[in-house]
């Protein structure tokens, strides 16, 4: 087995700035914490050199996040800081997030969407239809977090089947409300163009053999590397992905030569 860790990884699935839950200011919220400056520190210490992010400021409180001003906010952060680039995020409630995507997506460090029907609060099978079809216009790479009661993976199916211009990332594998560690996995299962992927990010990857078993059912070109940056570690991430009982192409494949492909990078 050879070093990864001198393959310069890609992560798909990073954010910056302050972590709050309600009421906000605990010493946890800190620990989650991390400025833009600190994500790009955290990745160059483990051979990430590229971070796609989201801002936290447009995803939290829940329920009570202003996606518009994030929005702004990073695509300043994003374009002065080496190292990252940015997802901007919309909430399909707020009519402005649409427009304001379409003007973002044709900047250099916007590279795709981020939506999160649990913070903002709102079920994806009320919302996918004119999600899907913005994204489809623009041709563009979606994130979603999934896959809890309001963002479940099975529901974005239908519509990624509809839409296969849009390439979908369903985050998180092994996150499920219920338990179940399969929600991503079968979800893309359950697709038909080869427009769904998943990526590690979750903290379900400490599980042994769940990101080897994901890569046996539906290959290692369909997973992609996310660490959910400042929330966890990001080298405790990268080494898992390192350090799994797998093949290093597929290995190469998660960290690296997947996001190469689906996001035309050339770092």
């Amino acid at each position: 087995m050879t070093n990864l860790n001198t393959i310069p990884a890609i992560d798909v699935h990073g954010h910056y700035g302050t972590y709050v839950r309600a009421g906000g200011g605990s010493l946890g919220d800190s620990f989650h914490s991390g400025d833009a400056a600190e994500v790009v520190r955290r990745a160059l210490n483990v051979n990430i050199v590229l971070t796609i992010v989201s801002p936290l400021s447009a995803l939290l409180p829940r329920f009570q996040a202003d996606a518009v001003t994030g929005n702004i906010e990073a695509a300043r952060i994003v374009a002065q800081t080496p190292g990252l680039k940015q997802y901007v995020v919309i909430d399909p409630r707020r009519a402005e997030s649409y427009a304001q995507a379409e003007e973002m997506l044709t900047q250099p460090q916007c590279v795709g969407i981020k939506i999160h029907p649990e913070e903002h609060g709102y079920p994806i099978r009320d919302h996918a239809q004119p999600i899907f079809e913005f994204a489809a216009r623009q041709r563009a790479i979606v994130l979603t977090h999934s896959s809890e009661q309001n963002s479940l993976a099975s529901d974005f199916i239908p519509w990624a089947n509809q839409f296969p211009e849009v390439r979908l990332i369903l985050a998180h594998i092994g996150c499920g409300w219920d338990g179940d560690l399969t929600h991503q996995v079968r979800a893309i299962q359950e697709s038909r163009h080869g427009n769904v992927f998943a990526d590690t990010s979750s903290a379900r990857s400490i599980v042994p053999g769940l990101i080897e078993w994901a890569v046996r059912e539906v290959g290692a070109d369909r997973v992609l590397f996310g660490t959910d940056t400042p929330l966890y570690n990001t080298a405790m991430q990268r080494a898992r992905i390192d350090h799994a009982d797998l093949a290093d192409e597929a290995k190469r494949l998660i960290l690296r030569d997947n996001a190469v492909r689906l996001f035309g990078f050339t770092v």
